[in-house]
């Protein structure tokens, strides 16, 4: 915790200061432009592979950055609250689902037995399910590796397929007022994929785009 300590001094004597400006203007209220679904994995740092700045991003973190389907019900869903009151409260114009590789969510899900001892996230990968089933029979050989790659992006798929169940987020898709992507993170190069879903296909973001 010594670390962590000494970072809050830095940050209040050097990076707070820095940035005081936007803080002061967001004191009040917050308007981020985007909505940023990701994993909870502690490689993963939004506004660092965004070079995104205080009060751009409304953030989402949870294990294999899953979006529930929409339904009714009056239990306490956490990602689904935050996804309502991104659109409904905060009207972003960006839907981004980031998903990353060597997800332990997706490896997990693979894995079953990997988690025996965590009933509650055992429960909570149910959803990546649909994308191993997929997964395993696209990759034909046991090839571990690949099957991993093709989870972790199929992942990304199903929870944009997902979003669109929210109707009021369907409703603003097709307005053509909302926009969502998916992105497939490399850890090991910093290469970030987005899914193009005219072909199917992830595609190397480039400083072109």
């Amino acid at each position: 915790m010594a670390k962590i300590f000494e970072g809050i001094y830095k940050f209040k004597n050097e990076d707070f200061l820095k940035y005081k400006h936007i803080f002061a203007n967001l004191k009040n209220k917050q308007n981020p432009h985007t909505l940023f679904i990701g994993c909870a994995d502690s490689r993963i740092i939004p506004n660092l592979i965004t070079k995104t700045l205080p009060g751009e991003l409304f953030t989402v973190r949870n294990i294999a950055n899953l979006v529930p389907p929409y339904r009714d019900t009056e239990e306490y869903v956490a990602t689904t609250s935050a996804v309502e009151y991104a659109i409904l409260s905060l009207n972003v114009e960006n839907i981004v689902v980031c998903g990353h590789s060597n997800c332990g969510g997706c490896y997990s899900a693979i894995h079953p037995e990997s988690v025996i001892n965590m009933p509650h996230v055992k429960k909570w990968i149910e959803l990546i399910n649909p994308a191993v089933e997929e997964a395993k029979k696209i990759c034909k050989e046991n090839d571990e590796l690949k099957i991993e790659m093709i989870v972790e992006q199929l992942n990304i798929v199903n929870q944009i397929k997902n979003l669109l169940t929210y109707p009021f987020i369907k409703e603003r898709y097709e307005k053509g007022t909302l926009n969502i992507y998916g992105w497939y993170y490399v850890i090991e190069s910093g290469d970030i994929y987005n899914y193009n879903m005219s072909t199917g296909t992830f595609e190397l973001i480039t400083d072109k785009e």
